[in-house]
């Protein structure tokens, strides 16, 4: 049996491998619409530390993305955001005390998890791609690809493409390498990019201190908030999260950590999540959950143990108490391309788990579930693909 705890290079690059989906969505729901640095960063770093503490192997902790990028695309107001994440807790507690998550994980065949996964990772590359090239929504809300930094050009070369192309190199020659790792390479060079070429947005008045969240920041969520987003971020929300963040990201652990991920349960995922969001409603976050992508991208920089989580989760509590708002200048430093280049290689990592898939009806289930995924979400490839799974376990349907 390993290690439960390492504190070393590998450790820190993997707890920095998530970054590229965890930071820009919290920056967009932070300017857009309105959430508050402090209570939004401290959550994630609690949950960080707690999940790694009660898991004993790395957890990931990422945004829920189907209300994340709805509330981002409409501008949905703060209060409506702490509604839906209030409302998808108390969906995650039922389902999990309850024991229902592991009913439900009983019977969803093993195609359609390797479906969510390969969709995913697909999902996670295309994304790395347009933070790369600058084609993103986040960087086109800011009308630029590189929005906090001062140099847009090197000649004819988007500098977006530049750095993402020398960050692409650099990863690809120390991903295994265990004295320079990868994610801390990428990351650092990321930072002395930005303090060399940056705006340095919010540093003009930047001052340390002590903050602490306040207690539902944004007031009680009205009965209305709660009925509007039931219906346009919650119940869209469910399958995905069921899909991703219960039973692939469960495989996906079993998978890396074997009998060290004994506690990586569905009850567990579920109870877990439903706390994090829980508290997020009490001090103004956004709505999270574990993610089989951020696994993998943890997984795929060095991340080997909870040591990681940890590390990554004090990062985030230190930025929330002592720089509280003056937070997103640090964040800031990163370009966007850094963050694609993780993305990049995370989302690959993830879809090459459909490698186990040898059936052909196997295959095709999954790569039913990647196309409706890309022509629709996540979501409604999740439910055909279930039932596209049971219709194929007859011997009178060939593909």
């Amino acid at each position: 049996m390993g290690k439960r705890y390492r504190f070393d290079r590998m450790e820190l690059a993997g707890s920095l491998g998530d970054l590229g989906t965890l930071l820009p969505m919290a920056i967009a729901m932070i300017l857009i619409n309105g959430l508050h640095p402090t209570g939004l960063f401290l959550s994630i770093g609690l949950f960080y530390i707690l999940s790694g503490i009660y898991y004993g192997v790395p957890a990931p902790v990422q945004p829920m993305k189907v209300i994340g990028a709805y509330a981002i695309a409409t501008g949905l107001s703060a209060p409506q955001i702490s509604a839906s994440g209030a409302l998808i807790a108390f969906f995650l507690l039922i389902v999990g005390v309850t024991g229902a998550m592991s009913v439900i994980g009983r019977y969803i065949p093993k195609p359609v998890v390797r479906g969510v996964q390969i969709s995913t990772g697909t999902l996670l590359m295309a994304q790395g791609v347009r933070f790369i090239a600058g084609t993103s929504k986040f960087q086109t809300l800011l009308a630029a690809a590189e929005p906090y930094l001062n140099l847009q050009m090197v000649g004819p070369i988007p500098i977006g493409l530049l750095i993402g192309g020398i960050g692409g190199i650099m990863t690809f020659m120390l991903l295994d390498n265990k004295s320079f790792p990868a994610g801390l390479f990428v990351i650092l060079g990321g930072l002395c990019t930005g303090i060399l070429l940056g705006s340095h947005k919010g540093f003009d008045n930047f001052t340390l201190g002590f903050n602490l969240p306040e207690l539902l920041p944004f007031g009680f969520p009205t009965g209305a908030d709660f009925s509007f987003v039931l219906l346009v971020l919650v119940l869209p929300q469910i399958p995905m999260t069921i899909g991703n963040a219960v039973i692939a990201n469960a495989d996906l652990s079993r998978e890396y950590f074997g009998e060290m991920s004994a506690r990586v349960t569905y009850k567990s995922l579920c109870i877990s999540m439903a706390m994090a969001n829980f508290a997020c409603f009490l001090v103004g976050g956004m709505p999270l959950c574990h993610g089989a992508g951020g696994l993998a991208a943890h997984y795929r920089f060095g991340a080997r143990t909870a040591g990681s989580n940890l590390m990554i989760g004090i990062v985030f509590v230190l930025f929330a108490l002592f720089f509280g708002i003056h937070s997103l200048a640090v964040i800031y430093l990163i370009p966007m391309s850094i963050l694609g280049v993780l993305l990049l290689f995370a989302g690959c990592q993830l879809a090459l788990t459909i490698i186990d898939m040898r059936e052909r009806k196997d295959l095709f289930v999954c790569l039913v579930m990647l196309g409706i995924t890309l022509a629709s979400n996540l979501a409604i490839g999740f439910l055909i693909g279930i039932v596209l799974a049971y219709a194929l376990k007859s011997d009178k349907l060939t593909v």
